[in-house]
């Protein structure tokens, strides 16, 4: 069946995707991924950070930028500073170094509001597919194209893959949420 191959790729690019946002918000220790969204105007063209420099953890409260050009750190500074991610960049003119501060309580119910709001993203966009290919697969039978059992058969399929990525999602979410609560 050509639509469950396509709809578990769909999924899975989804989970891709909401698994890329949850690297994004930050659990009070360092993580590289942290920085994934961060361009920097490299003479006049927007480059993601980790083209430019090589990032490292020193300690679990630190992430390192170290630039490849050591004339890119004032960029490097600036785009962290409009990235908006909440910490300010220390740089010694060779090294920029980011000091991840301790989540208060409120900031930690704050980002897992944040996770949860990910995790229904990428819910409704499974719901949607299954409304698609539930849909298809109702035309295609009108059409004369499958049987009624056929369809029946497949519309059971799709409902238990779209079960199954619901829970993975869900799974997702609860692992974020508890690292977001770990002091």
């Amino acid at each position: 069946m050509a639509e469950k191959k396509s709809l578990e790729e769909r999924i899975e690019s989804t989970k891709r995707h909401l698994k890329e946002n949850l690297n994004t918000v930050r659990a009070g220790r360092a993580n590289p991924a942290l920085l994934d969204k961060v361009m920097v105007d490299y003479y006049g063209t927007p480059t993601a950070l980790k083209a430019l420099a090589n990032i490292s953890v020193p300690d679990p409260r630190t992430l390192m930028i170290s630039p490849f050009d050591p004339k890119a750190v004032s960029d490097i500074e600036r785009a962290i500073n409009e990235a908006n991610i909440g910490i300010t960049p220390a740089n010694d003119g060779k090294v920029i170094r980011l000091a991840i501060p301790q989540l208060t309580e409120e900031r930690r119910k704050e980002l897992t509001k944040v996770v949860k709001g990910y995790g229904e993203e990428a819910k409704v966009a499974v719901r949607n597919m299954r409304r698609d290919i539930n849909e298809d697969l109702k035309k295609a039978q009108k059409a004369g194209d499958i049987t009624e059992d056929d369809l029946k058969e497949d519309l059971e399929e799709t409902q238990k893959t779209v079960e199954k990525a619901i829970k993975e999602i869900d799974e997702m979410i609860a692992d974020k949420e508890k690292e977001l609560m770990e002091v």
